[in-house]
């Protein structure tokens, strides 16, 4: 029995769907335990690049995948990815459906678009899907499950009844109770049979002795209590999130994997340390094809930054780190790492709790030199560059940490196995 839970361990987009889509092959069951269609996953399968922004990536192994009570799901998005799956030959049969995951409806994306305006220049940078809304009705005891989704009667009335209250909130808004119901009525019955408890599918696997796969969205900086708030989203993308995401214990968990970028990236707005924005930053951003899956926001780019990672092993018991797009750094003379912060003329290794002091934060860098040598056909930590070598080592020196694997381009074949994570 395993359970493998795959952490992104900076602010998003470090490349989890690749690891995951490399892990999927040596599981039985692969898991989304949070989030919903505001983030992707890039991978590229059978020669063809794909990007998933609900469905675990696990669904090109042909193994079982299921979208967890932690997630919040757009009906009519999922349907929409899983015929753009099902045109270019990938089978989606194998998927199955919390009853307790919330449904995201057309009011929560008005709501999101309505309150990010109001925002202003203060907005958050969301991208307008409707998480964060539909987790406020979650908490707020007013959302709508899947469970009660799929039974047309309750789903009508609980629309009803949620929609009167948001219009007294959100008087600004129009809300139609019954075109949402008549068009979503039609995505219940489509997703109808895949829905059911997964904590009893989960339960049973593990009894059985099968390999579970974990995989969040997002990335541990981005999580609603340790990330940089409230520029966050609004659940827990780290290890911590999987019980709660998918009701099964802790001790279920026998590794989790931390998945890095060589460099870090930001997507959207909110405190960023170790960013800078010059010939070099737009170099890696197109040698990493730095765009956002969903928004295709450029992302903002900055140097390996060690005070986040050891934020997020420590929030997620990281059991080994993944190093991701390492050849982009190739060419570059010199690479800087970041191991402290200076704050008020005292160094510190902890993400201070507020906007404010993070923004005040400076970076401690130290310098290494960079590689010239072409690395996208290695096959072993030994075949890399010295340089490349004594970058990755100092990276697992600096975040207490050993290295499972590092990648060397997009493809699945350009991953390379240090210690492996299932045997």
């Amino acid at each position: 029995m395993a359970g493998i839970v795959v952490v992104g361990s900076q602010w998003g987009d470090e490349g989890k769907g690749k690891v995951t889509d490399y892990l999927s092959s040596k599981a039985d069951i692969v898991v989304r335990y949070q989030g919903g269609n505001n983030a992707g996953h890039s991978i590229e399968f059978g020669g063809k690049k794909f990007a998933l922004k609900l469905i675990p990536s696990g669904v090109f192994s042909g193994h079982q995948v299921i979208l967890a009570n932690g997630m919040v799901i757009n009906p009519k998005a999922l349907i929409e990815e899983m015929h753009y799956l099902n045109e270019n030959g990938v089978s989606t049969d194998q998927i199955l459906i919390s009853d307790r995951a919330h449904v995201i409806l057309p009011y929560h994306m008005e709501i999101d678009a309505f309150q990010e305006t109001l925002r202003g220049k203060n907005n958050i940078g969301t991208t307008k899907k409707g998480i964060g809304p539909c987790y406020v009705d979650k908490y707020a005891r007013i959302g709508i499950r899947m469970g009660e989704f799929v039974d047309e009667t309750l789903f009508y009335e609980r629309l009803k009844e949620v929609l009167a209250l948001k219009k007294r909130e959100y008087p600004e808004l129009a809300f139609d109770a019954e075109a949402i119901f008549n068009e979503y009525k039609e995505y219940a019955a489509f997703l109808k049979p895949m829905v059911c408890d997964t904590a009893i599918v989960l339960d049973e696997a593990f009894q059985e002795g099968k390999t579970v796969l974990f995989e969040g969205a997002q990335g541990t900086m981005l999580d609603i209590d340790y990330g940089t708030y409230p520029f966050v989203t609004s659940s827990h993308p780290g290890a911590t999130g999987v019980s709660e995401g998918t009701g099964i214990g802790p001790i279920n968990i026998t590794h989790s994997v931390g998945i890095i970028k060589a460099y870090t990236t930001r997507v959207g707005a909110g405190p960023f340390p170790t960013e800078f924005d010059d010939e070099i930053a737009h170099h890696i951003r197109e040698a990493g094809h730095e765009y956002g899956t969903v928004t295709k926001r450029p992302r903002r780019i900055g140097w390996f930054d060690a005070v986040v990672v050891n934020q997020s092993r420590r929030m997620s018991s990281l059991t080994g780190m993944a190093i991701m797009l390492l050849d982009v750094l190739t060419g570059l003379d010199t690479i800087k790492i970041c191991t402290a912060y200076r704050l008020d003329g005292k160094e510190i290794h902890g993400l201070p709790s507020t906007v404010k002091d993070i923004e005040r934060c400076e970076p401690v860098y130290e310098e290494m030199p960079g590689w010239k040598e072409d690395i996208t056909h290695v096959k072993s930590f030994e075949e890399l560059p010295v340089n490349a070598k004594n970058y990755l080592n100092r990276i697992s020196e600096l975040v207490h940490c050993p290295i499972y694997l590092f990648s060397v381009g997009p493809d699945r074949e350009q991953t390379v196995i240090v210690n492996e994570i299932m045997k």
